[in-house]
């Protein structure tokens, strides 16, 4: 599915779609990879969270023991 986004930066995102372009990337390339790059993070985030809050979880601690222990 292809469609067309159209916004409206502020200085901040000019600054940044700057530095992405700077090497000659198209700007349609350089927010294509920026947003997937922002996706890939979030998911990064949620997992890195949720393996926190299991390992903070005693009960899910003393489960896993008792599988590596089987």
């Amino acid at each position: 599915m292809s469609q067309t986004i159209t916004f409206r930066p502020d200085k901040d995102a000019e600054r940044a779609l700057a530095v992405l372009t700077a090497d000659g990337t198209a700007v349609s390339a350089a927010v294509r990879a920026a947003l997937i790059d922002a996706a890939r993070g979030r998911a990064q985030e949620r997992l890195r969270a949720e393996a926190e809050a299991l390992a903070a979880d005693p009960t899910d601690r003393a489960e896993a023991a008792q599988v590596l222990r089987d």
